[in-house]
């Protein structure tokens, strides 16, 4: 008599551990309906700081203030005085040895779009995009029309290339860090490789959980 009164037993205790879990995933299931994800359209301008990290904001500050330094210096002036003319730039590799992913490719087309934004040079394309210009033409010698077909020889020289690169430091303790990041650029003459100006740019990040 003893053996089916502790098979009951445990199937009470299986009933019971079966009821509970039950529970949990419907307790489970009721609180994710309740979780709504929003999602609100903002101004590209308005400066929205989530993680702490680099981010859009701090690509077009540090572009602006950057191309700001650059031709204030007396490089420009003396260049003009003696060609009588715009200097030609290229926006050569910033390369990023921060401990986080950048997207240098972001902040180039800052620093390309404030320096035709000045209309005090002129730009011209480097790196993959060059590259394909001239694939472009390329084709265009086979199979383009004598009248639109464009010659090779024709670009337009650099004069000074801008280079450079970002670097951080986190500092951080229990609940509290600190992000410092410092973009290093340098313009150099293409012909001479006389570093004409060097500046840099810092932004330090007070996270708090």
């Amino acid at each position: 008599m003893k053996t089916p009164i502790l098979k009951l037993s445990h199937k009470k205790m299986n009933n019971k551990k079966l009821g509970t879990l039950l529970m949990g995933l419907t307790l489970s299931l009721l609180l994710s309906s309740c979780i709504t994800r929003q999602v609100q359209r903002v101004s590209p301008d308005q400066q929205i700081d989530i993680s702490g990290r680099w981010n859009s904001t701090d690509s077009k500050i540090t572009a602006e203030s950057m191309i700001n330094q650059i031709l204030m210096q007396s490089w420009l002036e003396d260049f003009q005085k003696g060609n009588n003319r715009k200097p030609v730039l290229v926006v050569g590799l910033v390369s990023n040895k921060s401990h986080e992913h950048i997207e240098s490719d972001i902040f180039i087309s800052d620093l390309e779009k404030t320096f035709i934004g000045t209309g005090k040079v002129r730009l011209v394309q480097a790196g993959d995009k060059r590259e394909e210009l001239r694939s472009e033409r390329a084709g265009q010698q086979d199979y383009a029309s004598k009248e639109t077909i464009k010659k090779w020889g024709q670009e337009l020289g650099a004069d000074f290339i801008l280079q450079g690169s970002v670097n951080s430091i986190v500092d951080g303790f229990n609940k509290e860090k600190v992000l410092f990041y410092k973009v290093t650029l340098q313009l150099t003459n293409v012909e001479t490789n006389e570093v004409v100006w060097m500046g840099d740019k810092e932004i330090k990040k007070y996270i708090r959980n």
